[in-house]
């Protein structure tokens, strides 16, 4: 296990070790979160934020101050590593959790998270969606249209719900990046500030169950793609 997983572990502790009677945020649901915040076209401090991640009352009833540093901490980093992704490339690599009995790909906790930050400043993604190109526009109504899936409200059929469902988690990297060139250019640097309206066309990764590039003969999800 690597540093990365290591921490990763320690924070999926953390954040289970909270009151799970006020449903606190699971590790994936925290990653599409941050990712949420950071996307949204106005800055959005912690301090409006932060007690989301640890559940419906906001309060995370920590036992000690030590825990409590501990925990923040984590949840900082998290955010922190997602936002160096994005000022690097405008690429992310959400964290998804996985169905042990099927092995299935689960993208919904993700992006609920996701939905869930678009939901602090509703005001801020309408006037986007107002001033978006017809790509970013049509890329965060299928955001909406993932998180409808999720919550039983989507009118697609069964058979393009499971096109979907199969489709999705190598989608959403792409969806993100193209919101991002829109709701934060200046994250891209000079370039894409000067052109906020020119669709972003995010680089071409494999798919998580194609062979990784890197030649290890694994899926891409079990090596490189993984988390």
């Amino acid at each position: 296990m690597d540093q990365e997983d290591e921490r990763l572990d320690r924070l999926e502790a953390l954040l289970q070790a909270l009151p799970i009677e006020n449903e606190p945020m699971t590790v994936s649901e925290l990653d599409g979160f941050v990712t949420g915040v950071l996307a949204c076209p106005e800055t959005i401090p912690p301090s409006d934020w932060l007690a989301h991640v640890w559940g419906v009352t906001g309060d995370a009833q920590f036992p000690d101050l030590a825990t409590a540093k501990e925990t923040i901490d984590a949840v900082m980093t998290q955010y922190n590593s997602v936002a160096n992704l994005i000022t690097q490339s405008f690429w992310i690599e959400p964290i998804y959790e996985i169905d042990m009995n099927s092995d299935e790909t689960l993208w919904e906790p993700w992006v609920d998270g996701f939905t869930r930050a678009m939901a602090l400043r509703p005001e801020a993604w309408d006037a986007l969606l107002g001033r978006a190109d017809d790509e970013t526009r049509a890329t965060m109504i299928f955001i909406m249209a993932l998180h409808d899936i999720y919550t039983g409200n989507s009118t697609f059929t069964d058979e393009e719900i499971d096109q979907i469902d199969a489709e999705a988690p190598d989608l959403i990297p792409n969806c993100v990046a193209t919101i991002l060139h829109q709701s934060r250019p200046e994250l891209a640097g000079p370039t894409a500030a000067n052109l906020p309206r020119e669709p972003f066309k995010a680089a071409t990764r494999p798919g998580r169950n194609d062979p990784c590039p890197c030649g290890s003969g694994r899926k891409y999800k079990g090596c490189c793609g993984k988390n």
